[in-house]
C-alpha cells in the first residue's frame, strides 16, 4: 500500500461518570486523513485544511503520536500526512483524539498493520499529552476501537472493548466558545470524599453492566458524575437548562463532553434524540449565542479506511 485515506471518528470522553476511564466512539463527527509512503525518510505533515495548526512534528498531536509509532516501526521509507480537520479544536469531542489516533492509524497500515488497533493506542496517547499535559486514552482508545471503551488501567495499559446497545443515540451540543482541556483539568479537585467516590464507583459499575445487557433504564440512572461535573459545568453556558430540555424529551441523560465545553446527551432511538437537538437548538437561539449541534449512532469501528 502506497497511499491511504481514513475517517477518524469523534468521540465522548467520561460519559459522566467515567473520568479519564471511559470514552464512546460518534459515527458521523470525524476528521479525514490522507497518508503517502515517500522516499524522503521520516515523517511529515504537509497540509492541514480547516484548522490553523501547526505543521511541525514536535509541536502536533498527530506528529507527535506518528512520531512515536514511526521509531517503533522504523520503516525504510518516509510518511508524508494531509489532515481534513472537521472537528473543532477545542470542542470537547476528541479533536486532537482523532487526529493523533488517525496518525498512528494511517501510519500502521501503510506499513503493512504490523500492531493491532488496541496496541496502536499507547501511541496515540502520546500525541494527547501535547495538549492536555498527561496521555490519556478516554478518546483515541474509542477512535480506534469503536463503541465504548474502558480504561482498567494505565500502568500496565489495559483497555476493555465494551459493545454498544443498537438503540442508543447520542446528541451533542458545541457553544461556540473554545475550552481548552488544560484550563477545563485546573478548576478540577486533587481529591475527592469517600462518599462521593463510593457513588461514582456505583455508577459506573452500572453503566458498563448496562451497556452489556442493553438496560437502558439502568444506563440512564448511572448517567451521574459526582466529580467533575459540579465544577465544569459553571464553564458552560446553559448548562442546566440543556440537561433539563433532554429529560424533557424523554432522554436517558447526558453530562459534559470530555474536557467541555460540548454537552451529550444520549437516548434509546433516533426520535428521542432528534427531540433533544432541537429543544437544546431553541435553548440556544434564547440565549442569543452560536453552536453546532450533532445527532450520531454509535459507532460500533472506530476509525474506517475510505480509499
Amino acid at each position: 500500500m502506497k497511499e491511504i485515506k481514513i475517517y477518524s471518528p469523534a468521540t465522548i470522553a467520561n460519559v459522566s461518570c467515567g473520568f479519564d476511564v471511559l470514552g464512546v466512539c460518534l459515527d458521523n463527527v470525524g476528521d479525514e486523513m490522507i497518508f503517502r509512503q515517500s522516499e524522503q525518510k521520516g515523517l511529515r505533515i504537509v497540509e492541514i485544511t480547516g484548522a490553523d495548526l501547526p505543521l511541525e512534528i514536535e509541536q502536533n498531536v498527530a506528529g507527535v503520536a506518528g512520531k512515536a509509532l514511526m521509531e517503533q516501526l522504523n520503516p525504510n521509507f518516509g510518511i508524508e500526512m494531509i489532515i481534513h480537520k472537521k472537528i473543532k479544536a477545542g470542542s470537547g469531542i476528541g479533536s486532537s483524539a482523532a487526529s493523533a489516533a488517525g496518525a498512528v492509524y494511517g501510519i500502521n497500515a501503510l506499513c503493512g498493520y504490523p500492531l493491532t488497533n488496541k496496541e496502536l493506542i499507547y501511541y496515540a496517547m502520546q500525541g494527547e499529552a501535547l495538549v492536555s499535559g498527561a496521555p490519556h486514552a478516554d478518546n483515541v482508545a474509542p477512535a480506534l476501537l469503536g463503541g465504548f471503551a474502558f480504561i482498567r488501567s494505565y500502568a500496565p495499559l489495559d483497555i476493555i472493548s465494551i459493545p454498544a446497545p443498537k438503540e442508543l443515540y447520542a446528541t451533542v451540543i458545541h457553544p461556540q466558545i473554545e475550552l481548552k482541556t488544560i484550563d477545563s483539568r485546573s478548576v478540577l479537585k486533587q481529591t475527592v470524599g469517600l462518599k462521593q467516590a463510593i457513588t461514582q464507583c456505583g455508577n459506573l459499575g452500572g453503566l458498563i453492566s448496562a451497556l452489556y445487557t442493553e438496560d437502558y433504564d439502568l444506563l440512564g440512572r448511572c448517567l451521574h458524575d459526582e466529580f467533575v461535573e459540579p465544577k465544569r459545568s459553571l464553564l458552560i453556558p446553559n448548562f442546566a437548562a440543556l440537561k433539563q430540555v433532554a429529560v424533557k424529551c424523554g432522554a436517558l441523560g447526558g453530562g459534559i463532553s470530555g474536557a467541555g465545553p460540548s454537552v451529550f446527551v444520549l437516548s434509546r432511538g433516533k426520535q428521542i434524540a432528534d427531540c433533544v437537538a432541537s429543544e437544546m437548538r431553541n435553548i440556544v437561539k434564547e440565549a442569543d449565542y452560536q453552536c453546532d449541534i450533532h445527532v450520531s449512532p454509535i459507532n460500533p469501528k472506530g476509525i474506517k479506511e475510505l480509499i
